[in-house]
Parts: structure tokens; sequence; C-alpha cells
């Protein structure tokens, strides 16, 4: 699955553009980047939302055990790839039909915690239990909301395109010929929200998320690390 969108939905991570700028190496545009996704499957859906935000997903090589799923309600465009544990419990507490799979059940707790407050997103997210990883949309507040489960066992990553777009994808290699080294894995058990300031660890939602540059030889340019209460105390 592949998401992208401008400077004007989120603001490029600073540490992801100085990685680029340290130690600068390919990079191609956004559009690009969504074409060779589309050239390279074939059978693949695409999404152009507005002017500033694209999303695509392809069931190729997907795992039996990690789909990937698609739905739109309400201006709410949400990809998502994994399995909830705890999915029928969800779909009680959210009043959804039996019908209702994971994609459409992160729809439903997006809209009850940007409608119903006092929701917080460390909660709605902290509540997911399973594999997982989504990249939600709201066109009508042009809100993102990204994910990742707190074992990281549904793979993604986010890099910066030449063009200053900021990609998700679940494809390491795909973001690697587009990204150069403004790249890095998106950490398990966080979350990305426009709505909420930025990146966050829904385990522990009060500490600090520190990123630490990446050797030279090595593909990402800075990896991402949740700091704990012996660290935040020294920082003091």
């Amino acid at each position: 699955m592949l998401g992208i969108f401008s400077s004007s939905i989120m603001s490029p991570p600073d540490e992801l553009v100085a990685a680029g700028c340290r130690t600068p190496s390919p990079k191609i545009t956004a559009t690009a980047l969504a074409n060779r996704f589309l050239e390279s499957n074939s059978d693949a859906v695409s999404v152009q939302i507005g002017d500033n935000a694209h999303l695509s997903y392809t069931h190729r090589c997907e795992s039996a055990l990690q789909p990937r799923s698609f739905a739109v309600k309400d201006e709410i465009f949400c990809l998502f790839e994994g399995v909830l544990d705890n999915l029928g419990s969800l779909r009680q507490e959210y009043g959804l039909a039996k019908s209702a799979n994971e994609v459409v059940l992160v729809i439903e707790a997006y809209k009850a915690l940007r409608d119903r407050a006092p929701y917080r997103v460390s909660h709605v997210v902290g509540h997911l239990e399973g594999n997982f990883a989504f990249i939600l949309f709201d066109k009508s507040t042009s809100t993102l909301f990204v994910a990742s489960d707190q074992f990281g066992k549904v793979p993604l990553f986010w890099g910066i395109t030449a063009d200053g777009y900021v990609a998700f994808a679940d494809d390491a290699d795909l973001l690697k010929g587009a990204c150069g080294k403004s790249l890095a894995s998106f950490p398990q058990g966080c979350f990305f929200s426009t709505a909420a300031g930025g990146l966050r660890s829904y385990e522990h939602p009060k500490n600090t998320i520190t990123a630490i540059p990446a050797n030279d030889e090595e593909i990402w340019g800075a990896k991402y690390k949740v700091e704990g209460p012996t660290v935040l105390a020294a920082m003091k």
C-alpha cells in the first residue's frame, strides 16, 4: 500500500530532511513514485484526493494472514493492512454490524475520535489488538492519521520524495528508490496524527520520541526510539 501527501497536509519530518541533505542520493517526485507503483502492479487501485493526497494499494503478493483493504466513508479514506484480534468486541463498542471489517472499524473509530470528544488518540489506537498498519486521510478536515501495531508485525515505512511530499508504504524497496536517504521505518507502537501534533507513542503517550541519525552505510536516514522513564528523568 502507498500513501503520498503534500506539505500542505503534513510537514516533512525534520530528521528525514536532514538525512537527505547529509547523504544525498537519487530521489524521484511524488507523481513518479505513484506511477512507478501503478506500473509494477497492473491490478492496483489508485485514488487521487484533490491535489494534495494520493492512495494506492494492490492485493498482489499480500499475505493471507495480513490482507490489505480499502474503504471510503464521509470523505474519510483509509488503507488497512493486517488483522485485528479483537474485531468482534470493537464492533460492539462502536455499534457496528457483524459484517464490518477492520478498515471500516478504523474509520468509525476515527470518527468517534474526531466527533465525540474527549476520546484520546492513544486510547483509540491502544485498543486495537493484532498485527496492523493503516493510513487514513480525512479530506473534510485535511487530517492525516497513520499507525503501526506495537510489535511492528506489519511493515510500514515513510520517506520524502524529491518534491517534498511525504510517502508511506509497506514496501521498503519502493521507497528506497524514491526517497533516497530521506527514509525510515515507521516506529512500532506509534501513531502520526496531524490533529494531535505529530508522532506519538500510543503505549507511552507522555514519552519523547527521539530520532537517531543512522550510519552513512545504512539505507535508513534515521531510526526512531521511544524514550523510557530513565532517559526522561535524565533530560529534566
